[in-house]
């Protein structure tokens, strides 16, 4: 007889050994794949940031740099005197965006006047939606605002001919007729670019300057009716203020026009309960604020104002409407954009901080080398 070979299999303890060195492995290799995967979105939200709070920055550099352009020199007075009330920005037909939305005084022939429309209304820790928190959450500091008015040079409301039709003495009604024989591809009023419901438009003739918040188009002939009825949403129609409105100008002629934007940016902080981030909104006219980009949480800007007799401390002004400052002084704005990646892993949030300067070429000129 041959002997016999026996036959063995694991032991028990070599079978848990083995099943633990198996689950480590495994856990490490999970553990590994997650900190890639992690990281591939935290660098793909990382560049995504990136690119919002550069795409915002650029946006708003724009608008401030044409900040004033277009606009009487130093700015105008909006409807002031007896009879008249503040007018807005940052407020649509639903609703007021801002705290603090009404246009500050103003100096005209060396007298203060009231609703004074300048190139730039600064807003200095006035950047939230009203109604949201003081500050924005992720920052725990308040946030800055502001809003820019300029000349709108893309449509060419400035070659209609404008008249006031003498039923309507007060102004409500302005007709717009194009140019006689206009050139191949010149825009109607009512066209897509045209003028909208809730734009401003600026009236220039020899008696002064008024602004309008257009509350009505319609066609008549060849020719376009546009109403600035009162009651508008930011109150820049007031027929029955002493000066500053429309009303006070229909005398006057030759009367050019020409749309401008009072633009302002500022932070809306939506509800916790809708789990959406911070954004940065973009405000024009009278028209519904649109965002610029999700998870912008600060605005910071200063202002430079410095034109050889303000001494040393007129760099970097947080409120150039503050005494002995005016935002006609403003030669140059600084501007700081802090945004957040989207989500956040653990401790793994980001966030980035961009900064630029403008000059605002149509405020203000030094003749001076700083």
């Amino acid at each position: 007889m041959g002997s016999e070979q026996k036959m063995r299999g694991f032991t028990l303890v070599e079978l848990l050994v083995a099943v633990a060195l198996g689950l480590i492995v495994l856990t490490a290799t999970t553990r590994l794949f997650k900190s890639g995967m992690d990281a591939t979105r935290l660098v793909s939200q990382s560049s995504e940031m990136q690119q919002n709070a550069r795409a915002t920055l650029n946006l708003i550099a724009t608008d401030v740099s044409m900040a004033g352009s277009g606009l009487p020199s130093g700015g105008l007075s909006l409807p002031n005197g007896a009879g008249s009330t503040a007018s807005f920005f940052a407020v649509d037909p639903t609703q007021a965006w801002l705290a603090n939305n009404t246009y500050p005084t103003g100096i005209v022939s060396g007298a203060p006047v009231t609703n004074f429309m300048y190139g730039i209304v600064p807003g200095l820790g006035n950047g939230i939606e009203v109604g949201g928190p003081a500050n924005v959450p992720a920052t725990g500091t308040a946030s800055d605002a502001i809003t820019v008015i300029y000349a709108d040079y893309a449509f060419p409301l400035n070659q209609y001919t404008v008249t006031f039709p003498g039923a309507n003495p007060d102004g409500s009604l302005v007709t717009f007729a194009p140019p006689a024989a206009p050139p191949a591809g010149f825009p109607a009023i009512q066209s897509p670019t045209g003028i909208q419901v809730g734009d401003l438009i600026l009236f220039k003739n020899n008696l002064g300057n008024a602004v309008g918040e257009v509350t009505g188009i319609a066609p008549a002939g060849a020719n376009t009716n546009i109403t600035f009825a009162d009651g508008d949403s930011l109150k820049i129609n007031q027929s029955g203020a002493a000066k500053g409105n429309i009303k006070y100008i229909v005398a006057g002629a030759p009367t050019i026009a020409s749309r401008i934007w009072a633009v302002t940016y500022f932070i809306e902080v939506p509800a916790a309960a809708t789990q959406l981030p911070p954004r940065l909104m973009r405000q024009v006219n009278g028209q519904r604020p649109v965002p610029v980009a999700d998870n912008v949480i600060n605005l910071a800007i200063t202002y430079d104002v410095c034109d050889g007799t303000n001494g040393p401390g007129c760099a970097g002004i947080g409120n150039p409407l503050a005494a002995p400052f005016s935002p006609n002084q403003v030669h140059k704005v600084n501007i700081q954009v802090m945004a957040q990646t989207l989500s956040s892993y653990g401790n793994q949030s980001r966030s980035t901080v961009l900064s630029t300067s403008v000059s605002t070429r149509s405020m203000s000129f030094t003749d001076r080398y700083q």
